[in-house]
């Protein structure tokens, strides 16, 4: 068995950021020095990130982070790895932490009750309760909570107007989640907003449920965002439920096509990844804007002229001046 000499972070903080860019290159430099792969979302309004890197670093990376008062509370899910689970470093300023256009919520002045992994567990089954999963359909079809409310949905921001269909849910207690808890801040804050009173939401979302908890009654995989792309998190009661795109047997290998100009993501079995070479149908496979195919379905994203060592220039030469 594979040592597991590295970590990956997945973590979020609503935060003020006064000045998003300056904080960019300090933070972009503090993860180049400690040689950490991954994507980090800066803006405004908090700090979001999910980052891979030998323990030690990500050890340091973590306390540096901490010892800045403005994430002093910021809530790391912390996973061995054998590797590195990014191809690159990405750093960027966005105007949301996590897209969605809910400017106006601001989760650390109201938002739903947390729950710790074992509260949600001994209270996600009681009849006046509805577990509600606010993410998309590539993320509930491969895996979600037992008897949990998904929602027709392509993307976080369309989550507002779906919210229109809940309105017979009203009297009910509402247990959102999500991955790591981050779309659960301002998903259940909007919940509240629109007159449901009783919200909760699963504090550090699945995977802390997986790491705390055991999984139990997750059904199939965790959707994630890094070089695994689904993680298994139920221990306790595993199941299956995901079938593979193209002949239907059931699988939880979640790929992204290998035609780019496809990319959905979907569960395709090891069988038919092979034999379609990684894409989704014989039109993608056939297309000439198909990848290489190396087993895994997983395609680093273009950097779309993103410089990743743009700061760490840009201070050698001011080191140079002076």
């Amino acid at each position: 068995m594979e040592e597991k000499n590295y970590s990956i972070l997945l973590y979020y903080c609503y935060t003020t950021i006064g000045e998003p860019e300056v904080f960019r290159e300090e933070h972009h430099q503090l993860c180049l020095e400690l040689g950490l792969l991954g994507r980090i979302i800066i803006a405004g309004e908090g700090l979001n990130g999910t980052v891979s890197g030998l323990k030690e670093d990500c050890e340091k990376y973590m306390q540096a982070v901490k010892a800045d008062p403005r994430f002093a509370h910021t809530d790391f899910k912390v996973e061995p790895h054998v590797s590195h689970a990014f191809q690159k470093l990405y750093v960027r300023v966005k105007p949301e932490i996590v897209h969605v256009g809910l400017h106006d919520i601001n989760p650390n002045e109201r938002t739903g009750k947390h729950l710790e992994p074992d509260e949600f567990r001994e209270m996600k089954d009681h009849d006046d309760v509805v577990i509600l999963d606010v993410r998309s359909n590539y993320e509930h079809k491969l895996g979600k909570f037992k008897n949990a409310l998904t929602l027709d949905i392509d993307n976080f921001r369309e989550f507002p107007e779906k919210v229109k269909e809940l309105e017979h849910l009203k009297d009910k207690k509402v247990l959102t989640y999500c991955t790591g808890g981050i779309k659960c801040e301002k998903a259940s804050a909007f919940l509240l907003e629109q007159g449901f009173e009783d919200v909760y939401q699963l504090h550090g979302g699945i995977i802390k449920y997986g790491i705390e908890a055991g999984g139990e009654d997750f059904e199939g995989q965790c959707y994630v965002f890094d070089g695994r792309i689904a993680k298994e998190v139920n221990k306790v009661n595993p199941l299956v439920i995901s079938e593979c795109y193209i002949c239907g047997t059931k699988s939880d290998r979640m790929v992204n096509c290998a035609n780019s100009q496809c990319n959905i993501h979907v569960p395709i079995c090891q069988d038919c990844g092979w034999e379609y070479e990684g894409a989704c149908s014989t039109t993608c496979k056939d297309h000439p804007k198909k990848r290489v195919y190396d087993g895994t379905g997983y395609y680093q994203k273009e950097m779309n002229g993103y410089d990743p060592s743009k700061n760490s220039k840009r201070l050698k030469k001011d080191s140079l001046k002076a």
